[in-house]
């Protein structure tokens, strides 16, 4: 499994996992620029900016790790511009979904995660 497949997976696992919590999934991969927001979804007046990092191993530390401060200025960067694009007035977060997909699948949701 390349890292791309995994990245693949670890998002459709994150977006199964989000619905399941009552999210609705508003869009995925929204693009501006340089960055790009693996899920945008919503739950009643929050709208929820998810970083997924997936991994099929943790010996180079676990999936979330991997999100740097560079990552999330890029990411509120693109959330700056989707608020203003859909005019959006209601609360937001940023919250980064941890997938490791071996030995058997594991999710962890960090709410609030950077800002």
């Amino acid at each position: 499994m390349t890292q791309r497949d995994s990245g693949q997976q670890g998002e459709i696992l994150a977006a199964d996992y989000l619905e399941k919590k009552g999210y609705e999934i508003v869009t995925r991969n929204f693009r501006y620029k340089r960055a790009e927001i693996d899920i945008i979804a919503q739950k009643s007046s929050l709208l929820v900016f998810v970083e997924v990092k997936a991994r099929s191993s943790n010996v180079y530390g676990h999936p979330e790790e991997f999100v740097d401060e560079k990552k999330a200025s890029l990411i509120i960067e693109a959330a700056d511009h989707y608020i203003n694009m859909h005019q959006w007035e209601g609360l937001i977060r940023f919250d980064i979904v941890s997938v490791m997909l071996k030995p058997s699948v594991s999710i962890h949701h960090f709410e609030d995660a950077f800002y």
